[in-house]
């Protein structure tokens, strides 16, 4: 199956190149405005394909799109010295307004994954444009705090001792600042959290909880401060993603996707678990959260919606 990149700095080559480690499809698309950069990363990662698996490396312009089943978008400007939040998105609405169609416009039936940061704001204008090109709204979604719940998952389970593939809860809300960690719906092979701890002799109190909040929350400032951006896990996530819709695993992942009537909002963009199938979006998972968390998801999704308004769609 073919699958397309726009996009090719750090997070969208680093993504092709999880899917190459992978054998995730058949074919890999990259486009990108510096077409030299294109190039590069298509020759460095067809170098790779027989260290892993045989996929097809192409560059090339959006016509080469054509056919795609998946386009992760990860175009997008920097911020600049002195720059406002809102210019920034701003700037980047008006890249998605160029790039969104031109993809639409050869690739249709594609599902498209944003992955542009605030991601949440992004996937909230990359519907609001397919949906003025008679495209549904759930075949696009952002990658959200998919990531997110993978680091509280690892954190958890490093903590407790056992492999974080068991441990089961979400980071819902934005990916970022106010985004929540659901501590009360937290189990490890179906045995709540609390009862877990006591098993394993392993009390988790409001120090540790802190501590794992503080770290999920934090992980992404702690990278870039010493390496100046994030793109291995993000990558690896977005992988996992295309591999879901590839072959209709209808798995839940903690995606961001357009929500209404819940945490108190309407029409504004943010994580929660969601069934994926092999059509994008197929089912909004509603969660019992405790009334802190509650009240912390209205908070975030709050935070997202004045950013939405700002930029008067």
């Amino acid at each position: 199956m073919k699958i397309g990149v726009v996009g090719c700095g750090f997070v969208g080559s680093t993504a092709a190149y999880a899917l190459v480690m992978r054998g995730i499809g058949r074919e890999i698309v990259l486009v990108d405005i510096n077409t030299a950069r294109t190039q590069a990363e298509a020759d460095d990662l067809f170098h790779a394909v027989p260290f892993a698996h045989p996929l097809r490396i192409v560059p090339g312009d959006y016509a080469a799109l054509a056919g795609c089943k998946v386009v992760i978008i990860a175009a997008g400007v920097n911020q600049k010295p002195g720059e406002t939040r809102l210019q920034l998105l701003e700037r980047n609405a008006a890249v998605f307004r160029q790039v969104i169609p031109n993809i639409l416009g050869h690739a249709q039936h594609a599902v498209l994954i944003v992955a542009t940061n605030p991601v949440d704001v992004m996937t909230h204008v990359a519907i609001h444009i397919a949906e003025e090109h008679d495209i549904p709204a759930n075949r696009v979604f952002g990658s959200g705090t998919t990531l997110d719940t993978a680091r509280f998952r690892t954190l958890l389970g490093e903590y407790l001792g056992v492999d974080s593939q068991h441990v089961h809860g979400y980071v819902i809300g934005e990916h970022g600042d106010s985004e929540v960690l659901t501590w009360s719906l937290v189990s490890i092979g179906g045995i709540p959290l609390k009862d877990f701890s006591k098993l394993r002799a392993k009390p988790i109190d409001d120090e540790i909880t802190m501590n794992i909040d503080q770290k999920v929350r934090g992980a992404a400032y702690n990278i870039i401060s010493g390496k100046g951006a994030t793109y291995y896990g993000i990558g690896s996530a977005l992988a996992r993603i295309v591999e879901v819709i590839l072959k209709d695993q209808r798995s839940i992942l903690t995606v961001c996707y357009r929500i209404s009537g819940l945490a108190g909002v309407n029409n504004v963009t943010f994580s929660l678990p969601h069934l994926i199938g092999g059509n994008g979006i197929k089912e909004t998972l509603p969660l019992v959260l405790s009334d802190d968390e509650g009240d912390a998801l209205g908070k975030s999704a709050n935070v997202l919606k004045d950013a939405i308004t700002s930029l008067k769609l």
